[in-house]
């Protein structure tokens, strides 16, 4: 029987600032990488390129002003194939003072059975990023939101500090590996907080497009619940999705009526990550200290935050 990821003891953190929840705003700038890695043909129809065209042209452009106006920060997960095809709109992103995180290389889900692959792109896209921008990213979302035991062993070997994409949690955990050593903070998502779900489509694979009432109707009341439980909101959008005028608009309200709470921190995957390792350091020590000689040592799942 196959082993599976140890996850969390869903223990929820202590947000900095008093905070009640964290939202994260995040993006992945797959650009044109995500049709290519789907279907290698897609290179010679256009029409379907275009469309990840679009969130280079124009949805990063649109995200980055609303951004600014609203006075916040996204981590963008970008692909080393889109930072070397659009270096331009990955500097816009830099110099607005975004994250940029990690997203492989030319998008290629994650598959066990081809580790060589894996491995290629976590590397190309650190040196993707290393060499345009002199940036080592901390965050990692694999493509396709897959993940598996060798990819998360590789992250931990390559010094990466959080992961982001499992469904496990509504709050942020320490994977532990195969062989017990700590693996990367996890930042859980899910696909109804992904706009994927809601607002694209294709003519050889149509998928139903739903309307802004249906989209925020979703987002609204998960943040609902999320804050009560004291969770972390990781909202998952495609700049060829989001990027759309009338998704733009639900981006807006949505920030708009997270801001009627005043016990929300809105951050950085990097920074919660670091909020995370910051208090599971200060739980390790006192949990050494408070423990008895010959006592087990407190599990890393979870971190003892509640």
């Amino acid at each position: 029987m196959t082993v599976q990821p140890s996850g969390s003891d869903s223990a929820p953190m202590i947000w900095p600032h008093g905070k009640r929840c964290a939202v994260c705003l995040t993006f992945d700038f797959d650009a044109e990488s995500l049709w290519l890695a789907r279907e290698p043909e897609n290179a010679e129809r256009l029409a379907t390129l275009s469309q990840g065209r679009y969130g280079a042209k124009v949805g990063i452009p649109k995200i980055l002003d609303l951004l600014r106006q609203e006075g916040l920060k996204g981590t963008f997960f970008t692909p080393g194939w889109t930072v070397d095809a659009h270096p331009g709109k990955v500097e816009m992103i830099l110099k607005d003072g975004h994250e940029l995180g990690h997203h492989g290389y030319v998008h290629y889900w994650p598959d066990p059975e081809k580790p060589s692959q894996i491995l290629d792109e976590v590397d190309r896209g650190f040196e993707a990023m290393q060499r345009r921008f002199g940036v080592k990213p901390v965050g990692y979302r694999p493509p396709g939101s897959e993940s598996c035991h060798y990819l998360l062993e590789l992250l931990t070997q390559r010094g990466i500090l959080y992961n982001s994409c499992f469904k496990d949690d509504i709050h942020p955990y320490r994977h532990i590996l195969r062989d017990g050593r700590p693996g990367p903070i996890e930042l859980p998502e899910h696909p109804s907080l992904d706009d994927w779900s809601y607002g694209t489509s294709h003519l050889r694979f149509p998928r139903p497009i739903f309307g802004a009432d249906h989209v925020l109707g979703i987002w609204q009341e998960e943040f609902r619940m999320i804050r009560e439980w004291g969770g972390v909101y990781v909202l998952v959008m495609h700049p060829q999705v989001t990027g759309r005028p009338m998704r733009m608009a639900i981006l807006r309200s949505f920030i708009a009526f997270t801001r009627q709470f005043d016990d929300v921190w809105y951050a950085t995957g990097r920074e919660i990550a670091e909020a995370f390792a910051e208090q599971e350091g200060r739980s390790e020590c006192w949990n050494s200290i408070a423990s008895p000689p010959g006592s087990a040592p407190a599990s890393r799942r979870g971190a003892g935050l509640s």
